[in-house]
């Protein structure tokens, strides 16, 4: 029983870092410009598309495919932000929602004519799978928790520890205020949506190499991002992280001590419930 325990919190901490890279990117466009990004999770999927065909096509190994599309998806997100959101920033709310809807169905047509309509799966030479005293885990999944991990440190670096990340901290605790001490507002903004891509395309390319890159899956991936953004607390990369991982280990036991049917309905009502006792997530956004 203790074996199988550990079983669910390991396949739980493995899709809840996809989730968490997700959600990392969402909760940065949000805290920096207010912006719910429906698209983000079209932009991963288009990201997973390409490293597949780099891999397929080109000849290239995972790791350049994957560093080659999280490059390419930086510049997407340069390219969104500018032309989609840059002229309404100063609009009504509701003009960048709308915007963000016309961009997910933009997004998806254009995967679909690149792409096609069949679903893909990004090959790894990671293939073993490692038994301790029964506890299977597959080198692949190590490999996508690792990553996942990896990445998350290194956004974590850049916004706390560099001067590019206190920017971004400045902007979003008074965007008016840094932009009098001398911050480049719009170089800011590019910077998270280039930051924010790149994640959201690196959590495509562990989509589709646990499970499959396919038309119509990143709806649910940004309704699971949405879910660990709110959980986890507006705007706080902590709470996406926890968020993340306490939303990828319920799917989890769901699915093993209940039913995969289930597995969602259970997840969002323990979301519900934690939100009905603290309101403003997990943890508050640190403005600081």
């Amino acid at each position: 029983m203790l074996i199988d325990f550990i079983q669910q919190i390991f396949n739980g901490l493995v899709i809840g870092s996809i989730y968490t890279l997700i959600a990392l990117g969402l909760t940065t466009i949000f805290g920096i410009l207010g912006i719910a990004h429906f698209a983000h999770a079209s932009v991963a999927m288009f990201g997973g598309y390409l490293t597949f065909f780099a891999i397929s096509a080109l000849g290239l190994g995972l790791l350049p495919a994957m560093l080659l599309a999280m490059a390419c998806g930086a510049v997407l997100g340069i390219v969104i932000e500018r032309v989609a959101y840059h002229p309404v920033r100063n609009a009504p709310p509701i003009n960048a929602f709308i915007i963000a809807l016309g961009l997910t169905l933009v997004i998806e047509k254009v995967n679909l004519l690149l792409f096609g309509i069949d679903q893909v799966i990004i090959p790894t030479p990671f293939n073993r799978v490692i038994d301790i005293g029964g506890l299977t885990m597959p080198e692949l999944r190590i490999y996508v928790l690792l990553t996942a991990a990896v990445l998350v440190a290194v956004m974590t670096y850049l916004i706390q520890r560099t001067w590019i990340g206190m920017a971004v901290r400045a902007v979003a605790q008074n965007r008016a205020a840094a932009v009098l001490m001398g911050i480049n507002g719009n170089a800011v903004s590019m910077f998270v949506f280039a930051l924010s891509s790149a994640l959201g395309v690196a959590a495509g390319v562990l989509v589709g190499a646990l499970f499959a890159v396919a038309p119509g899956i990143s709806g649910g991936l940004v309704v699971k991002g949405f879910a660990v953004l709110i959980l986890g607390g507006l705007g706080s990369i902590p709470g996406a992280i926890i968020g993340g991982a306490l939303l990828g280990i319920t799917e989890s036991f769901a699915s093993a001590f209940i039913s995969s049917g289930y597995k969602d309905v259970i997840s969002f009502l323990l979301m519900i419930g934690i939100l009905l006792i603290r309101p403003e997530g997990l943890m508050r956004r640190n403005a600081r």
